[in-house]
């Protein structure tokens, strides 16, 4: 059976991990939730560090049941840790090389491919004192996926490191997410950084599942925006397909009907994600003229639920074949006699393009 299948029991004190997931065997699964939720336990689990209860099979490979116990230098995975964990006294491709002894499946080409893939050839002399934090961590990236694993383990690679040096890594990210094989787990309690990487989301608290699904369906759900905090969101898949050069504007177009936004010079034709929150959308009965938001849309009401405060609600909204939400007062909600089936006018304040 393709993809990942885990089960795991765990007590540490009086912190307990009891969960089991189904998760896609190719893309990015982002593991979301808020500090001590379990996220950095469950990756630890996987990579045999914690003898937890359970079973484990990744592709059709069998790494953990009753029976069987794969310690970690038998599991074929790379793993990103927060910090670089470089060797001081080694130069970068010292420590790529280092890597490399222990994994049975590693070869040159492995190694040239990951060097390329991470822009790390003009550092190969260097000693990880002269490289900055987001040098040192592509570098760890790149170790960790020149040992060929069966699936990546990253476990908040970005939290060591400030916003310059976030910017920097992300593209290199995104990279992978587009070129790699393999499943890639990676931890965060970063709403941008999962709008921006996650195919799969899995949402954790207290060591259990809350949900795992597909990135927009599980942003889409009513019963989880409280947890995911304040930034409530939904992302679109969409493609650029024209440009509004005098206005500095360009249009995406999604499931569901085209949206203008600030043209960061990303080529018509290519794909793009548009993360939208909730607070940033208004709902009209009928149409607005004469207004300073550029994005209106006909939408009918899905789902009405409550909001993260008694005063407001959160209303789910489908347009075409795409679903956004909206964060309205519940006086609004009363006023437009807002339920399942109404028509409606979504306006769009505010709209970022991640590419």
């Amino acid at each position: 059976m393709s993809g990942i299948q885990a089960l795991f029991r765990l007590e540490l004190g009086q912190f307990s991990l009891d969960l089991e997931l189904d998760l896609p065997g190719r893309g990015v699964t982002v593991l979301f939730g808020p500090s001590g939720s379990g996220k950095t336990l469950l990756l630890r689990c996987i990579a045999g560090l914690e003898r937890a209860r359970g079973r484990l099979s990744v592709n059709g490979e069998r790494w953990q049941d009753e029976k069987l116990f794969l310690p970690t230098h038998r599991r074929p995975l790379g793993y990103v840790f927060q910090e670089p964990s470089l060797f001081p006294h080694l130069s970068v491709r010292g420590n790529l090389e280092f890597g490399m002894k222990r994994a049975s499946r590693s070869n040159g080409e492995a190694l040239e491919q990951a060097i390329e893939l991470l822009g790390i050839g003009h550092l190969l002399r260097r000693r990880p004192g002269r490289l900055s934090g987001g040098e040192q961590q592509r570098v760890a990236i790149a170790r960790a996926i020149a040992v060929q694993p069966r699936l990546l383990l990253m476990d908040e690679p970005l939290a060591a490191l400030d916003l310059a040096r976030k910017r920097e890594i992300l593209p290199y990210l995104e990279q992978l997410h587009d070129r790699l094989e393999i499943p890639l787990l990676y931890v965060t309690h970063s709403p941008d950084e999962m709008a921006r990487l996650a195919d799969h989301l899995v949402v954790l608290e207290g060591g259990r599942v809350l949900a795992s699904g597909p990135l927009a369906d599980t942003l889409a759900r009513l019963d989880l925006p409280v947890r995911l905090g304040e930034e409530a969101d939904v992302v679109l898949e969409a493609r650029i397909e024209g440009r509004d050069r005098q206005w500095g504007l360009a249009s995406a177009a999604f499931p569901g009907g085209r949206l203008l936004v600030k043209d960061i010079g990303i080529p018509v034709g290519n794909r793009v994600r548009l993360r939208v929150l909730a607070k940033d959308v208004s709902l009209a009965l009928e149409r607005q003229e004469g207004s300073s938001i550029l994005n209106l849309l006909p939408a009918t009401v899905a789902e009405v639920g409550e909001g993260e405060h008694p005063a407001t609600a959160l209303v789910r909204l489908k347009l075409g074949e795409s679903t956004i939400l909206a964060s309205l007062t519940r006086r609004s909600v009363h006023a437009l006699e807002l339920e399942a089936g109404k028509a409606v006018w979504v306006q769009i304040k505010s709209v970022a393009v991640i590419e």
